[in-house]
């Protein structure tokens, strides 16, 4: 059985998470198979956003248990080194916007990974779980890289420390994620941003995911110099062109990704 299901609308990669009988909570083959399905929507030029959801009511529970204290299984180290380091290392190399479709709840790792990516969105009845010290472990998965960085040092040890659920109305405000959908509209909701970003010049939309990825360790001086440099680099694309000519002759762009 395939645990990862893709499809592609026009330029538009949905990647959907598909245990639904586990409440799309990772194990091994499942954790390899999104890296592969990641590896090969970075390579594919036809993709120009991603989106990121599950099947039926959870976005991804985190990690199936079962497979953790499973003595002849992979075991902790194997499954931080092996499965959820790549995943979040891949969701930030690849240079297209990938959309989490929070369709449920996400907690542990299945949180964390959602804050990996470039915008999170929510239906109305999705949660939020650090569900970590529930069970006696730390973050993982990159939360506590990413969760101080949206919503600040004590909103995250706060979250991390106790493990309370935050509904996704409360993560919008706090500033955990982009925007709320009602769960009737929610994916034609979410299609139609992820359909908007696939019309955007990718170039110019990698080289700034590059940029914030490189925010994170850089000074003032050295996040300088990088804008310039992926600046000139973007103003030698084909959508730099067509971006400029479109708005001296007052007509809509058609970007092509070049």
């Amino acid at each position: 059985m395939n645990f990862i299901s893709t499809q592609l609308k026009n330029n538009v990669l949905i990647i959907t998470l598909n245990r639904p009988d586990k409440f799309n909570s990772f194990n091994r083959e499942m954790a390899l198979e999104l890296q592969n399905e990641l590896d090969k929507a970075e390579r594919n030029d036809a993709v120009r956003s991603i989106v990121l959801t599950g099947t039926g009511k959870a976005f991804c529970a985190g990690q199936d248990l079962s497979e953790a204290i499973d003595p002849n299984g992979p075991g902790i180290e194997k499954i931080v080194r092996e499965h959820y380091n790549p995943i979040i290392l891949k969701l930030r190399k690849i240079e297209k916007p990938i959309i989490a479709s929070v369709n449920g709840v996400a907690a542990g790792a299945g949180a964390n990974i959602a804050l990996a990516c470039d915008i999170v969105v929510a239906t109305q009845s999705a949660s939020f779980i650090q569900a970590f010290s529930k069970i006696g472990l730390v973050p993982d998965s990159g939360g506590t890289f990413f969760l101080p960085r949206l919503v600040g040092f004590q909103n995250a040890s706060a979250l991390m420390m106790l493990g309370d659920k935050v509904s996704s109305t409360d993560a919008q405000s706090l500033g955990m994620i982009y925007k709320v959908f009602s769960d009737e509209t929610f994916m034609d909701e979410v299609l139609k941003l992820a359909d908007n970003l696939s019309k955007m010049p990718t170039k110019a939309i990698g080289y700034t995911k590059r940029l914030l990825n490189e925010s994170m360790n850089n000074n003032l001086q050295e996040q300088l110099i990088q804008e310039g440099s992926l600046q000139v680099e973007a103003a030698n694309s084909f959508d730099y062109n067509e971006g400029v000519n479109a708005f001296l002759e007052k007509r809509k762009p058609e970007f092509k990704g070049l």
